[in-house]
């Protein structure tokens, strides 16, 4: 039996200050730093850029449409949580990622030693193969507000699947 698939890409992307008095959360980890980063939820930018990229892949919007900043049930909600959301809308339309590309982009702290942690997290949050997740991290050789240390901001690229028949 022979099947067919609807393929479809998505990207997405974020950005958060840096604050104090936060843990910083990118990929669905904590990541020991002196500072972390200030959104509704948890602001973790790196799930945040992935969600934008899912949901838009489908069709369904964006993460703002599912989670409103202005409702105060998303109020420091964990990303991973809302990344599950956001895997049961996707799959209620029978889509399903086939790879994950994230870039993460920040100046401090360096992010090489996460970036398996992060991957295997994204992976198993999404039930796919670790292989299929990629995440690299960019600084922005000290330019802007990322450069400046201010801020930490995500792109994701994703493409997702969906069988529409057999044959």
């Amino acid at each position: 039996m022979d099947l067919q698939y609807e393929y479809r890409t998505g990207i997405g992307t974020d950005i958060h200050r840096l604050v104090p008095d936060r843990p910083l959360k990118l990929g669905g980890i904590e990541i020991p730093f002196d500072r972390g980063l200030l959104g509704h939820s948890d602001g973790d930018a790196a799930l945040h850029a992935l969600m934008d990229a899912l949901l838009g892949a489908a069709g369904l919007g964006d993460i703002g449409m599912m989670y409103p900043d202005t409702a105060p049930q998303w109020k420091d909600a964990d990303s991973r949580a809302l990344l599950l959301g956001v895997k049961e809308r996707l799959e209620k339309d029978r889509w399903e990622p086939v790879n994950i590309d994230l870039i993460v982009h920040a100046e401090e702290p360096k992010l090489g030693p996460f970036k398996g942690q992060m991957r295997r997290c994204i992976a198993g949050l999404l039930d796919i193969d670790f292989a299929c997740v990629n995440v690299k991290a960019k600084t922005n050789e000290g330019l802007g507000e990322i450069g400046r240390g201010e801020a930490i901001a995500a792109t994701a690229a994703v493409l997702l699947r969906r069988r529409i028949r057999s044959l």
